[in-house]
């Protein structure tokens, strides 16, 4: 629904006025089915129903079987099989999640269309009679025709149908004009090419490792396109903070993260460790290699170049030009691509350069990354670019000259979870009834234990940490460690010591603690030479020297034998390329390095590098790992530095001192009084990069300014978690209308009705505008 502003206090009249308007009854329908089934209430407390989730899909599978049974004449299957055969239509109808107006425009509403892509997402069932197999197949199909006929009866069928036939239309014309460039082409050896370099791209990257699922007999590795998961960008300019001092309420500009290439041909997308940022580079990659349609239509005929920076600059060589592209990558097919293809497809304007890991690169190297991007970009216009980086590593508006646009990759909403840990379980079913009953009620345990417990979901917010957590709680039949530094070590020790055992693999004994040891030293190195990949002969190396420190790594052989052990047995370190190894997340490499840091005492070397991105997680993982003298050190080495950045930072590490000093804790809690409160827009920034910890030190509003307390409640927004509504509440009664304004704009972070009952109830919004954007947001100012 458009955004529509409403002035003051809604009068009742009006309110119902405008859920008539947004949410009308059912529309006569296509007439796809002779008899629809009544699949959901036409008005429900959240508006006109606009997808179909496992309650509906459920009520629809029952009726087609309890209908097909009761029907004059021979049954399709035997009664016995009701329940099996009730419970098998309904997670193939949910394999592809809940149904939604995006999936039946994608199947361009044809039923067999959709009941197909369902039959190829849903694992294959189990348990039933021929019969109740053959039912199955057909059953899909009916359903699919009562799905469809219910989304035409959405409000919003028509013109959404529309607006997909216009922009099929659109697709066609292009695919016709792409079809005689190449007919015109007196070449054909670039054509035959990229059909071999296209059908590389999607292999390559057409898998996707699902965190913890490579136990028992589950695959190690999972299709893409059933494992992938659309998250949301932010537009990086439109966060409500860049407005927090403004008169104009600034609204944030959504995007699913894998469109952000549709309305834009340059992109710098910002991400925290684990958001997902590589693995958007993959979807992008096989999207476009694989004759994308639907969403992914603005990729159709373009060639992707997939260019992770971490393998660009292992050795601190210069960074590739375009006919060295595939040089770079170790791609196998470098040497039969024709001479100067690259340059013509980059100069037709149909490349999709992939940059991902900038802030993989050393940041005295940066500097010369952004000319090598500059160049790239001004003398190839026309091309899609997108590059990707934590937040933090280069400031703020970068590559805007350039004419990038900079989106950050949002953390993950609770239906974002939900749907992760559905499809996690299901990648990780085994085949075997009892496993996979078994699997089935851990699933439903993490679902409830991640919507009721509030440490449990601050972990869950990006697809990293929530496989982890589906990894461990399964691991561990359903306990789950506490806080970040807990579940590393719990994975680490799943990995290490449990993985071959469960998959009854003849290895040597080898426990926990020399294999730390080693793979420590190889974190510390990276870290240390800013790298997150080094050479196969340097690992060896650097394993050599200390193993005659550590005997019993010796069982496994020699430094090559033992590196062997952790690329093929441990899953925590890969090849990308027959020469080189890393890390399987950056995560894990700066945990590693910061237990090496503490063992080594480098505590004035981890305080030197308090400014540097890539080294913030590696001291907090420090300060969490730390005894409490060395701890006490470290914060003291922070504390005393007097760049903000490495005070904010030794804040930020206060929520993994689990014992310190006491007199340490009040000096760096006193640098938190002295930062507070903030006062520009910059201010509230840095200081909500310190997380939850900061609420506890925003002061006010007693005392404050309004500028200030403008700045404390953008902080506190910018934290999002439900921790901060108590801390706004305090604000709604304050007499600027900027800083009430401030926490309207702050509605859509938090749940609706939760914020407006706790919040927004209190705010005298007389004086501004308040708007809604969703109808979640409509009905909760009711």
């Amino acid at each position: 629904m458009e955004p529509t502003a409403i002035g003051g206090k809604l009068a009742s009249g009006l309110l119902a006025s405008l859920l008539k308007k947004a949410f009308p009854a059912d529309g006569p329908g296509a007439g796809l089915v002779p008899k629809p089934v009544r699949l959901s209430d036409r008005l429900s407390p959240g508006g006109e129903k606009r997808h179909l989730g496992e309650k509906e899909i459920r009520r629809l599978a029952t009726h087609l079987v309890e209908e097909s049974l009761a029907t004059p004449g021979e049954p399709p299957f035997a009664d016995a099989e009701r329940t099996a055969a009730t419970e098998a239509l309904t997670r193939r109808l949910l394999a592809l999640g809940d149904i939604d107006m995006d999936v039946v425009q994608a199947a361009q509403l044809d039923e067999r269309g959709l009941a197909g892509q369902l039959g190829r997402a849903a694992p294959r069932p189990d348990g039933l009679s021929a019969d109740a197999g053959l039912f199955l197949e057909r059953a899909t199909e009916w359903a699919c025709g009562q799905i469809l006929e219910f989304f035409s009866r959405r409000s919003t069928f028509v013109a959404r149908t529309v607006i997909e036939q216009s922009r099929a239309q659109a697709r066609t014309a292009a695919a016709v004009d792409e079809l005689l460039t190449r007919t015109r082409r007196p070449d054909t050896q670039d054509r035959d090419f990229e059909t071999r370099y296209l059908t590389y791209l999607a292999k390559k990257h057409g898998k996707l490792t699902i965190y913890g699922i490579d136990l028992s007999n589950s695959p190690g590795r999972w299709p893409l396109d059933a494992a992938y998961l659309s998250l949301e960008a932010v537009r990086h300019d439109s966060e409500p903070l860049a407005s927090a001092f403004g008169t104009a309420p600034a609204k944030p500009v959504r995007v699913p993260a894998d469109e952000a290439l549709a309305g834009h041909d340059r992109v710098l997308l910002r991400g925290v460790a684990g958001s997902g940022k590589t693995t958007l580079v993959q979807w992008l990659a096989v999207s476009a290699a694989t004759e994308p349609t639907g969403r992914m239509a603005h990729l159709a005929g373009r060639v992707p170049f997939v260019l992770p920076l971490r393998t660009l600059t292992r050795h601190g060589e210069q960074l590739p030009s375009p006919a060295r592209f595939l040089t770079a990558v170790g791609c196998p097919l470098d040497g039969a691509q024709p001479d100067g293809w690259e340059y013509r497809v980059l100069t037709a304007g149909r490349g999709l350069v992939l940059i991902d890991g900038l802030d993989e690169v050393p940041e005295p190297e940066r500097r010369r990354a952004r000319a090598w991007l500059r160049d790239l970009a001004e003398t190839f216009p026309g091309n899609r670019w997108l590059i990707t980086s934590r937040p933090s590593a280069v400031d703020d508006e970068w590559l805007s000259d350039d004419g990038f646009t900079e989106l950050v990759l949002s953390a993950m909403s609770p239906s974002d979870v939900a749907s992760f840990i559905r499809r996690w379980h299901a990648a990780a079913e085994t085949g075997v009834p009892e496993e996979d009953e078994l699997l089935a009620a851990y699933r439903a345990q993490l679902l409830d234990a991640v919507r009721t417990k509030p440490d449990l979901g601050r972990l869950a917010t990006n697809p990293l940490m929530c496989g982890l957590i589906c990894a461990l709680h399964r691991d561990r039949r359903g306990y789950l460690p506490h806080g970040r530094k807990e579940l590393y070590e719990s994975a680490l020790s799943m990995l290490l010591t449990r993985r071959d055992r469960e998959r009854d693999m003849a290895v040597p004994e080898l426990s926990e603690e020399p294999q730390l040891q080693l793979l420590q030293r190889l974190a510390y190195w990276l870290i240390r030479n800013g790298r997150t990949e080094l050479d196969r002969d340097r690992a060896e190396s650097i394993i050599a020297e200390v193993l005659p420190a550590v005997p019993a790594a010796s069982a496994l052989g020699d430094a090559a034998a033992v590196l062997r052990h952790f690329l093929v047995r441990t899953g925590l370190l890969l090849t990308p390329a027959p020469d080189t190894v890393h890390f399987v997340h950056r995560t894990f490499q700066d945990y590693l390095g910061a237990r090496a840091a503490v063992e080594a005492g480098d505590f004035g070397l981890l305080a030197e590098h308090a400014c540097d991105d890539q080294w913030s997680d590696v001291i907090r993982m420090a300060v969490a790992q730390a005894r409490p003298r060395e701890r006490a050190e470290l914060l003291g080495l922070l504390a005393a530095d007097r760049d903000e950045r490495a005070q904010l930072l030794a804040l930020a590490c206060l929520e993994h001192a689990t014992e310190l000093d006491p007199s340490v804790r009040r000096k760096v809690q006193g640098l938190g009084r002295k930062l507070l409160p903030p006062r520009t827009a910059e201010e509230a920034r840095q200081l909500a990069l310190v997380g939850p910890l900061v609420l506890e030190l925003l002061p006010g509003p007693e005392g404050l300014s309004d500028e200030e307390a403008e700045a404390v409640t953008a902080t506190a927004a910018l934290v999002g978690t439900d921790a901060a509504v108590p801390l706004l509440a305090r604000y709604a009664k304050h007499s600027s209308s900027r800083v009430r304004s401030n926490l309207v704009r702050a509605w859509d972070r938090f749940d609706p009705s939760t914020y407006a009952d706790e919040l927004l109830a209190c705010v005298d919004s007389r004086d501004f505008f308040v708007g809604v954007s969703s109808p979640e947001i409509l009905c909760a100012s009711a």
